[in-house]
């Protein structure tokens, strides 16, 4: 491949019926369940050395998407709410009052202990000050609440953009 573009923590929040697994392996150990900061950095690091050991750079640019937040907890920006729901505007300034959530440690922490290179697409402040980019707002067909995924234009796009300006670097 020319490009491979991975991503992961969205898949690792999950718990009960929206969990993606049923077990998780860990060397000889079988787990039926695992705190999900620990799983993260234990599969992203298996990943980081299977790009290590299989990709060519010369061949091979490889990125990761940084961590897609979500907007469960209205404490995160400072209100009282408990979530996203009926959020209209995105957060003034540059700063996400709660700051990067561990997740974002953990991609730091593995990339930065890789041997080949992987430029990561840092979407993670940006995407934290989009708390109003969630579809429970502007969907009458969307059913529960949805914190975690995007529909407004706009931050998906900027992704994009990133991406195509890193691209043609």
């Amino acid at each position: 491949m020319d490009v491979l573009i991975f991503n992961s923590w969205h898949w690792w929040i999950h718990q009960g019926e929206s969990q993606g697994w049923d077990f998780i392996r860990d060397g000889s150990a079988l787990y039926k369940d695992m705190d999900r900061l620990q799983a993260f950095s234990k599969g992203l690091t298996t990943w980081g050395n299977w790009v290590d050991t299989t990709v060519d750079p010369a061949k091979t640019k490889v990125f990761f998407q940084g961590i897609s937040p979500t907007h469960y907890e209205g404490r995160e920006w400072n209100q009282p709410k408990k979530n996203c729901y009926g959020e209209l505007e995105p957060l003034s300034g540059p700063t996400y009052p709660a700051g990067a959530p561990p997740a974002a440690s953990i991609v730091n922490e593995v990339l930065g202990s890789m041997k080949k290179p992987v430029f990561l697409l840092d979407i993670t402040t940006l995407s934290q000050l989009r708390k109003d980019a969630h579809p429970s707002t502007y969907s009458s067909n969307h059913t529960g609440n949805d914190c975690s995924h995007w529909c407004l234009p706009g931050l998906p796009d900027t992704w994009n953009q990133l991406l195509y300006a890193a691209l043609v670097m």
